[in-house]
């Protein structure tokens, strides 16, 4: 995940910059339940309003929610399917007790004046709505007539009862041209956060892959998303935006801020190498439904282990296991224009998920960089 604004913010409050950020723990991103009330064209996990067997019970996730403290990972990220049509409350609530952030992943469609004070009792750290267009274009999206409407005052109950809210935007071909307004939408609907995801090659995503932002599509978000936040840091707005699914956007926020503010390139470049570019496999992991371990969410076609089998403290560090072994290794063995570009220490070697889907080979260079050759060449 790639945190645009506090970069940004990097130039009008300098931090120093440290080594290479390794979490205690990773961030989990936990998907509860497989079931959604949606059918939505880019689902990783391929979700349906049906009742898919064998998941976890409340029992055995509070087992592992125990593990996730002792193994200290600081941030749980609750998701589905659409994780409401399950009873989470109480587990909700008893990640909070135990001092994790917690965040609610939703659709918003849920969420109404009777389900409100639940949610608002919760504190939930973070609820994020996803919202991919205006009305028309998020409802064809979502394959839902009225979606929008109800993820939309989904976050304005959520805005007043006081809670941090953040619309999710997934961008493809299909409703990049909804982008500027639906960050207008943002301003003024007073929203937290904006988070851009680039598409990647999982589930229904990958089916539609077709439809993933060609590469001036892409950057012309980039110039729009960068713009926005500038102007908002300026302006003294504290909006939120960032990015997640191409860790190309830190090295082609880097040339920005070459050309803008060429004082503060080293100083940026520094940032961005210490944070490291891709975590899958290190600070990112994923627990589906069924209690399986994945690198990441995006990773659902390939199981590490089963939390029923073994605690996920032990599945996480265990390298015996190539795909964790690669992902683990500094520097990462990848191949093609990745091997030699000049900032594989910001990128990491960028989305290996969507190299794997195109290729076959999980090292290979991954085909969702937008960076041209010139930019990747050592300056």
């Amino acid at each position: 995940m790639f945190r645009l604004t506090q970069l940004l913010n990097e130039l009008v409050a300098p931090t120093p910059a440290g080594p290479h950020r390794d979490l205690p723990g990773p961030v989990v991103i936990w998907n509860l339940i497989r079931r959604c009330n949606l059918t939505c064209k880019h689902c990783y996990s391929i979700s349906a309003d049906k009742d898919f067997s064998d998941e976890l019970s409340t029992a055995e996730a509070i087992a592992v929610m125990d593990d996730l403290k002792q193994f200290r990972c600081p941030v749980l990220i609750l998701s589905g399917g659409e994780p409401l049509l399950r009873p989470i409350f109480d587990l909700s609530a008893r990640a909070k007790a135990m001092g994790f952030y917690v965040g609610l992943s939703t659709n918003g469609t849920l969420i109404d004046a009777a389900m409100l004070p639940q949610i608002a009792a919760i504190g939930y750290d973070y609820v994020g709505i996803s919202l991919d267009g205006l009305a028309a274009t998020h409802d064809r999206f979502r394959r839902k007539a009225g979606a929008f409407a109800a993820s939309l005052n989904a976050l304005r109950l959520c805005r007043d009862a006081g809670l941090k809210v953040g619309m999710r935007f997934t961008l493809t071909q299909e409703n990049a041209h909804d982008l500027p307004a639906l960050l207008d939408l943002m301003e003024a609907e007073r929203i937290d956060k904006f988070y851009l995801s680039h598409l990647n090659y999982a589930g229904r995503g990958n089916k539609n892959r077709k439809a993933d932002a060609h590469f001036q599509t892409t950057r012309a978000a980039m110039d729009l998303l960068i713009d926005r936040c500038w102007a908002g840091i300026q302006s003294g707005h504290r909006h939120e935006f960032v990015t997640g699914n191409n860790d190309a956007d830190g090295v082609y926020l880097l040339e920005w801020v070459k050309r803008h503010h060429p004082a503060h390139a080293e100083h940026i470049r520094q940032k961005l190498v210490q944070w490291g570019g891709n975590a899958s496999g290190i600070n990112i992991a994923n627990i589906d439904n069924l209690g399986i371990v994945h690198p990441d969410t995006m990773w659902w076609n390939y199981p590490l282990g089963s939390v029923r089998e073994r605690p996920f403290s032990a599945i996480w560090n265990d390298i015996s296991d190539p795909v964790m072994a690669g992902l683990k290794q500094r520097p990462r063995r990848v191949e093609g224009r990745c091997a030699t570009c000049a900032h594989f220490a910001i990128c990491g070697g960028n989305t290996r998920v969507r190299a794997w889907q195109t290729s076959g080979n999980l090292w290979a260079e991954d085909p969702g960089c937008y960076l041209d050759d010139n930019e990747i060449l050592p300056s």
